[in-house]
């Protein structure tokens, strides 16, 4: 069992920043892929930016790639999501996920969920 618990969101102006956190414990996690997902009102929970735990690949969405960081502290078992230049299309419930088959960019795909943190960003 894998427990995931983010962190980090709140509301920002459009062209500013949050940084949200993903804490894992559980199973060890070098195998593991870990994600961030969103999901805005109404719209199905779409891929952000994913790594696997023992690589350095990155993976992102187009709508957030040269905006958004993905990165991971081993040590903390803490997955992170830089988010710069935030626009209001990117309110939603940001997700972490994480998954032992291996990146995907399909919500289905992953095993584990947190509880979700809101993200509003204002025009």
């Amino acid at each position: 069992q894998v427990l995931l618990v983010e962190s980090g969101g709140g509301s920002v102006q459009a062209g500013g920043s949050l940084r949200l956190s993903c804490a894992a414990s559980g199973r060890t996690l070098n195998s593991y892929a870990m994600a961030w997902f969103r999901q805005a009102p109404g719209k199905e929970r779409e891929f952000v930016a994913a790594v696997r735990w023992s690589a350095d690949r990155l993976y992102y969405a187009d709508s957030v790639k040269g905006r958004f960081t993905i990165s991971k502290d081993n040590a903390k078992n803490t997955v992170y999501l830089q988010m710069n230049t935030l626009k209001p299309e990117d309110t939603a419930v940001y997700y972490c996920a994480a998954d032992l088959t291996g990146v995907g960019r399909s919500y289905w795909e992953y095993d584990y969920w947190g509880q979700g943190t809101q993200v509003t960003v204002s025009s």
